[in-house]
């Protein structure tokens, strides 16, 4: 597979079945919602997503204001697919209509701050994450 068979879309409506499968395969519990996952993703601000010969191998969204401030939630790639610029591709087009504004946001898990620091991201000052989550993801729980 080359870059040049990747093909990037900006869209908030996407094929349930090819969501579903991305979610899952990257073990996320969202997947187990998927009413409110396509939902969540149809309200989103933005929407990228990757595609791989009609397979969607990728994706990021983007929740904001539209002016201030801008929240990445989710950023997901197939498991066969990681490690090949795709996740970087999708943050670059993700970041590029609120690159000028005040706050870029996101959670990270321990493993993938490495990748975050490389796009720009860096641990707050003075201000510690908080949420209240109804999830159960193992992972998210053992490195809390």
């Amino acid at each position: 597979m080359t870059y040049a068979e990747i093909e990037y879309q900006n869209q908030t409506k996407l094929p349930r079945e090819q969501v579903i499968n991305l979610y899952s395969q990257c073990e996320w519990s969202s997947a187990e919602k998927p009413e409110q996952l396509l939902l969540a993703l149809a309200n989103s601000h933005t929407v990228i997503s990757a595609w791989h010969e009609n397979l969607l191998i990728g994706l990021g969204n983007a929740i904001s204001d539209g002016a201030l401030v801008v929240y990445y939630p989710h950023l997901l790639v197939l498991p066969s697919y990681q490690n090949q610029g795709i996740g970087r591709e999708i943050m670059k087009r993700l970041q590029s209509p609120y690159i000028n504004f005040h706050q870029q946001i996101l959670l990270s898990i321990d493993d993938a701050v490495p990748f975050y620091k490389k796009l720009g991201f860096q641990h707050s000052q003075g201000v510690k994450p908080m949420w209240i989550y109804d999830g159960n993801d193992i992972d998210i729980i053992r490195n809390s």
